[in-house]
């Protein structure tokens, strides 16, 4: 794969991070989405597209509305981009179980993404929202 496209797979995963994840834009999503999309961290039952539109639409962005992701490096090489990043946010709406406590959060991500033909097609993730769901649980 030349470095144009290996750039041009950053910049895709660049794009989904800012207008999908940080601003919800629904148009976006569905440009980068491959109908086959898998993510391969997530539950069977939720583990397309429309599962990850809901983990950012209907859980984290209604609990955080001020959201914001920070890439602080990526990796692509071959068909695959690796993202380090932060989504941080302030706790102001109800989150799973738990009440708003305006608390400051920090998420931190480590994402891996196939992308095919300028969507996503697969992807892998480790975060820390265990932990930030753990510690809000104490200041509720």
């Amino acid at each position: 794969m030349t470095t144009e496209n290996l750039e041009k797979n950053k910049g895709i995963v660049r794009r989904f991070n800012k207008e999908v994840i940080e601003q919800g834009n629904l148009d976006t999503f569905r440009q980068l989405m491959d109908n086959d999309f898998i993510n391969r961290t997530a539950p069977d039952s939720a583990n397309d597209a429309n599962g990850m539109w809901n983990t950012f639409s209907n859980i984290l962005r209604p609990a955080f509305p001020d959201l914001t992701v920070e890439i602080y490096e990526q990796i692509a090489e071959g068909d695959r981009v690796v993202t380090r990043k932060a989504i941080t946010g302030t706790h102001e709406g109800k989150l799973f179980d738990i009440s708003p406590t305006g608390q400051k959060i920090r998420i931190d991500v480590i994402d891996i993404v196939r992308v095919k033909d300028g969507k996503y097609i697969e992807h892998w993730g480790i975060n820390t929202l265990q932990t930030v769901l753990t510690e809000l649980k104490k200041r509720e």
